[in-house]
């Protein structure tokens, strides 16, 4: 590179990372988050770091880019991922029905008539499944005491998907999307499949290949776990032992000390810890095209609008991967965001995405539950970061 190409570059970064820094101090300052892990990387080179804030507030604790957070739905793309090597392996099909590995998961329709859930319903959120954090209270997951994954320590996976099994599906498998908890029965097949536990499956096909130490359905250090906090007035409350957090889709209910019992069952859609550098770690995995996990061939199909369009009825400019939101019209999705953009994010307050056309990978966790993950958080560091650009 040129000196004047290197000095432009230099000045880019610097304006880049001047803006992503104004956007944490905001947050910070108007007691909208209390800490915050921000890596973004391009072309594979993290060219902007910051830790900001306290990790811990009642013990001072301050924030440093190893701390560990509770995942939540950062757990979807590593189980994805995970479930592709699979498929990859011809261990399980895309095509192939759930009730190959889990018999007894049958969940019908409204008029009481069978239904065919296959794995690529579940990858998609095309299953006709559903989460109770999508219902008001007094519905039927909540009412058949369904966990999402984030509360109800102990409870074992064959009984949440008793639980689950025994409401009607919303819609016939493939005929609409919605967001929901497909990921935990996935977990169910990964683990019916090799005959491991998830923690351990997830372990042999995805974060030991990549040498990911801290992220796993279990916490490793708990000196840099961060605390769990949520949306308050005058600044984030710490969560409880249980904690209510009212959404616009629904009642959030989380136990953070969920991950601490071991006879908790491994949820797929949102049961990991782990620390931002492997966030990025992965997403960067598929962003250079899938090695050493899954070949180009597949990566591509995972970014790719799998879900039939049915995703755009509900937030248009938006489709749904593997894994993923796609991003298939900007302007639709009134976002800086250029076409093919994934992106995602974790309800205990986190957010990322990857950019392949400017080779941006973007990983922001916080501990701020729920302007971490769709607050004006987000907003203002994707704005400041294309600003930037």
């Amino acid at each position: 590179m040129s000196l004047p190409l290197e000095k432009a570059e230099a000045n880019r970064r610097s304006s880049l990372g001047a803006a992503v820094d104004t956007a944490i101090a905001s947050a910070l300052d108007e007691k909208r988050l209390v800490g915050t892990v921000v890596l973004v990387a391009r072309d594979g080179e993290i060219i902007h770091r910051r830790a900001a804030g306290l990790a811990d507030r009642e013990n001072r604790l301050a924030m440093r880019e190893d701390m560990i957070f509770r995942l939540a739905s950062i757990t979807k793309p590593i189980v994805t991922i995970a479930a592709m090597r699979l498929v990859e392996q011809a261990r399980i099909g895309l095509d192939d029905p759930v009730t190959r590995w889990l018999p007894e998961f049958r969940p019908k329709l409204p008029d009481g008539s069978e239904a065919t859930i296959r794995l690529r319903h579940l990858l998609t959120h095309t299953s006709g499944l559903g989460y109770s954090f999508s219902e008001e209270d007094g519905g039927p997951y909540i009412s058949a005491g369904i966990s999402d994954g984030l509360d109800q320590p102990g409870l074992p996976l064959a009984e949440n998907l008793r639980r689950i099994a025994s409401v009607p599906l919303r819609f016939t498998p493939g005929s609409d999307w919605q967001y929901s908890l497909a990921m935990d029965v996935l977990g169910g097949v990964i683990e019916a499949e090799t005959g491991v536990a998830l923690e351990e499956a997830v372990a042999e096909l995805v974060t030991r290949p990549l040498g990911l130490a801290d992220t796993a359905f279990s916490v490793r250090d708990r000196s840099r776990l961060a605390a769990a906090y949520m949306d308050a007035s005058p600044e984030p409350a710490l969560m409880g032992e249980n904690a209510l957090v009212m959404s616009q889709m629904g009642p959030i209910r989380f136990a953070p000390n969920r991950i601490f019992d071991p006879s908790s069952y491994h949820s797929g859609g949102g049961g990991m810890a782990g620390t931002a550098a492997d966030v990025l770690a992965v997403l960067e995995t598929i962003r250079r095209g899938g090695g050493p996990l899954l070949s180009n061939e597949t990566v591509r199909m995972m970014m790719t609008d799998q879900a039939g369009g049915y995703r755009q009825h509900h937030e248009p400019g938006s489709g749904f991967g593997f894994g993923w939101s796609v991003i298939t019209d900007p302007a639709e999705a009134g976002v800086p965001f250029p076409k093919g953009t994934l992106k995602w994010g974790g309800v205990y307050g986190h957010s990322w995405f990857i950019d392949p056309v400017n080779g941006l990978t973007v990983v922001a966790l916080t501990n701020t539950t729920l302007e971490g993950m769709w607050g004006k958080f987000t907003v203002d560091l994707r704005e400041a970061i294309y600003a930037a650009l």
